[in-house]
């Protein structure tokens, strides 16, 4: 009885690794298949790119204003955070600024803790002794009458402004401009694609894919370089915006005939 046991044990053991070894054989060949077909098609492809440029002058200013404060209750520091930031964007509202052009970007409460003395060379924080709170607040503020934008850094200072950056000129609304750089992108594509046919004799067949990739190139203005980050107000030097390039990248691939 069990020597029969044996043999059939034997038998399903042997139909199971030939169903196993079978199923690999199929797998893998189907993989082999795939690449070969892949391949094939990829040497039936060709892809030409074309790059096209706008330059526009930008019509926005973007700023960081923000406000750090400490205190040693957490309503004293939001106190006193809430008075200045309220007293920023007031006079920023006041030279003409739109509320819907002014975003709350960060509003972060942090503990400070008890730095304890010196353990080798390093200080360690007392987790367990909090000292106060630092409250940061920032908010973006677009600006479209460029001749405003000294005057408001500076009387963003003068109300209590302390951290001050991130100036850039930009385009409020790019996609027109964006269009006209795509069709110099496309037109330079399929220039490239002509002579590629004339130099290496190939026939081109359908167009198969478009891919495009935009970029927009704001101009950016450094803290230092606009006299931000400091808590009392200063002369803001005058800020021009330039040009900003809009460039789009289009490939073309087709089938080769």
């Amino acid at each position: 009885m069990e020597e029969q046991v044996l043999k059939l044990l034997s038998k399903f053991y042997l139909i199971a690794t030939i169903l196993v070894v079978g199923v690999l054989i199929f797998f893998v060949g189907q993989m082999v298949y795939q690449s070969n077909l892949l391949e094939q098609q990829n040497q039936n492809q060709i892809t030409v790119s074309g790059q096209g440029k706008v330059y526009v002058k930008p019509d926005v200013a973007l700023v960081s204003l923000g406000v750090t404060a400490t205190g040693s209750t957490v309503a004293d520091v939001t106190k006193a955070n809430t008075d200045k930031m309220n007293a920023v964007i007031a006079a920023v509202k006041a030279l003409g600024v739109d509320e819907k052009d002014i975003q709350t970007t960060n509003y972060n409460l942090t503990p400070n803790y008890e730095i304890q003395p010196m353990i080798y060379s390093y200080p360690v924080r007392n987790s367990n002794n909090i000292t106060g709170y630092t409250l940061d607040q920032n908010v973006q503020v677009k600006i479209r009458d460029f001749t405003k934008v000294g005057d408001i850094l500076s009387q963003a200072t003068a109300k209590g402004a302390n951290l001050v950056g991130s100036l850039q000129f930009t385009i409020d609304n790019p996609e027109q401009f964006k269009e006209q750089a795509r069709a110099k992108a496309i037109a330079q594509a399929k220039a490239n694609a002509n002579n590629l046919v004339k130099e290496s004799g190939i026939n081109l067949g359908k167009l198969i894919n478009v891919y495009e990739n935009y970029v927009a190139y704001p101009v950016m203005y450094s803290a230092k370089a606009m006299g931000g980050g400091v808590a009392d107000s200063a002369p803001v030097p005058t800020v021009e915006p330039g040009q900003q390039e809009v460039n789009v990248t289009i490939n073309l691939t087709y089938k080769v005939r």
